[in-house]
Formats: structure tokens, C-alpha cells, sequence
């Protein structure tokens, strides 16, 4: 009777918790389908009095945007993939190296890695800005994804599964004939597939919500993001207009949701896979 309390107890503040987090977007979502008027003068009424795709039509169109909205998504898309696939494949290599090969000084890289994580992002903000301006990168594809694929997390989260991995099956296939590339490619990341998911769910995440360097990092209407150009139009023609500002927010929230409907059952798995020795 006591575990049953305990566990009632658990899913009763789950729940709570869920509602918490899900009432924010109930209310985004509502507003988007409301006139401007009703979304200012309706307060918290989620069911809207009159229902309207003006707001989306408006969106769309690319009325009142510096440049169509597409473009924004686009640029946040593309550098999140991109910048997501870099991760990996950096990250991956990396771990392995570190976990599996004799790496000359790899039991001072790691840590050094790790530490790497507790250095806040606004002591390097300025040092990289002025790196990437002394190269003339700036407003470009390659400082909205450069920056991200130096991060040292996905290292850290690899590390954990390749460090556990079973060395025997690593053994076998080197006396099939395999070198340590057809091992690593062949038998170690088919294994870390969940993991691997996790880390670019994380890293799409990141990339794509981030505001501030896309923010400082580009000039342009069309080098902007979708986060920069919502705040803009904020800031902007939509100041007033919260219906078209929630049709903008609710059309940026999508790219995201459909990474994680699609990778939800790996990331569950590597999350939990993470945590086995």
C-alpha cells in the first residue's frame, strides 16, 4: 500500500508538472487563432470568440516581416541540421578515441574536455565574436554553426556508452579481419544509435533555439533566425499585435516538435541506456 501511495504521489506531481509546462502553449496556440483585438482583451480565455487564420495568412504572406518568414526558417533549420550533423560526427570520433584507442595523454584530454563545460558562454562571447569578424564570417552560414560544434557535452555523453561497450565484440571483429575504422563504423555505432539520437536532439535543440549569438552574429533581415526575428517583430510591428506574434511563435515551435515526435522513442532509449554500465 505504501509503494501504491508513493507512486499515486509521483504521477499526481507529474501531472501538475505537466500542466505547468503545457498551459504556456495552450495559450500560444489559442492566441494565434484570435484577432488582435480578442488577444488583447481576452486575457486568459483559451477557446478564441472568434476564430480566424487572418494571423497565418498574414504570417505567410510575409506582411509586415523585413523577409518572408521562410527564409527565417530556413536559416535556422539548415544551421541547426548542419550544425547537429558536425556534432556527431565530431563528437563520436572523439569519444571513441578517448574511451578505446591509446591516445597519447587521453587521461588529461579527457578531463580537460570536461572542464571546458564549466566556462560560461559570456566569457567567450567576445573573444569569438572578434575571431570570426578578423575572418570575415560574420553574417554568414558558418557563424551560425561553427560556434556549436566545439562544445565538449557530446564527448562527455559518448564517452559514458563507448567506455562500456563490450570489448569482446570489438576483439571479434578484429580477428574477422576488421580495422579500427570498420570497427568504430561498423560494430561500435550501430550500437550507439540511441545515443547518438540524444546527442542531436540536444544539439538541434540548442542550435535552433539559441538567441543571442544569432542576435550579435548577423546584420541582415536575411541572415536572421527564426528567435532573432520573432524578438525583432516584437520589438517591431507586432508590438501590438499579439495574434500575429503568437502565429509567428506557434509556426517556429513546429520544426522543433517534429525532431523530437520523431526521435522521442531513441531519446527515451538513450537517456535510459545512459545511465546502464
Amino acid at each position: 500500500m505504501k509503494k501504491k501511495r508513493n507512486t499515486a504521489l509521483l504521477i499526481i506531481i507529474a501531472t501538475i508538472l505537466a500542466v505547468v509546462f503545457i498551459i504556456p502553449l495552450l495559450w500560444m496556440f489559442s492566441t494565434a487563432f484570435k484577432t488582435d483585438f480578442e488577444a488583447i482583451a481576452g486575457g486568459l480565455n483559451f477557446i478564441p470568440e472568434e476564430f480566424t487564420w487572418e494571423n497565418f495568412t498574414y504570417i505567410l504572406s510575409g506582411q509586415g516581416l523585413d523577409v518572408q518568414v521562410f527564409r527565417w526558417m530556413f536559416n535556422s533549420v539548415f544551421s541547426g541540421i548542419v550544425g547537429t550533423l558536425i556534432i556527431v560526427a565530431i563528437d563520436a570520433m572523439a569519444a571513441y578515441g578517448l574511451a578505446r584507442l591509446n591516445v597519447p595523454f587521453k587521461k588529461f584530454l579527457f578531463p580537460l574536455f570536461i572542464s571546458t563545460l564549466m566556462i560560461p558562454f559570456v566569457i567567450t562571447f567576445l573573444p569569438m565574436y572578434l575571431q570570426f569578424s578578423s575572418v570575415n564570417l560574420l553574417n554568414t552560414y558558418a557563424v551560425l554553426i561553427l560556434p556549436y560544434t566545439a562544445n565538449a557535452f557530446g564527448v562527455f555523453l559518448l564517452y559514458q556508452f563507448f567506455k562500456g561497450f563490450p570489448k569482446e565484440l570489438e576483439e571479434a571483429a578484429h580477428l574477422d579481419g576488421a580495422n579500427k575504422w570498420q570497427i568504430f563504423t561498423k560494430v561500435v555505432l550501430p550500437s550507439a544509435k540511441p545515443i547518438m539520437w540524444t546527442l542531436a536532439i540536444f544539439s538541434f535543440m540548442t542550435i535552433y533555439n539559441d538567441f543571442l549569438w544569432p542576435l550579435v552574429a548577423t546584420n541582415s533581415p536575411e541572415m536572421r533566425t527564426l528567435t532573432t526575428g520573432i524578438a525583432i517583430m516584437q520589438q517591431g510591428s507586432f508590438t501590438s499585435s499579439y495574434g500575429k506574434l503568437m502565429a509567428l511563435t506557434t509556426i517556429a515551435t513546429l520544426p522543433i516538435l517534429i525532431v523530437f515526435l520523431i526521435g522521442q522513442k531513441q531519446l527515451i532509449k538513450g537517456i535510459t541506456q545512459s545511465g546502464i554500465k
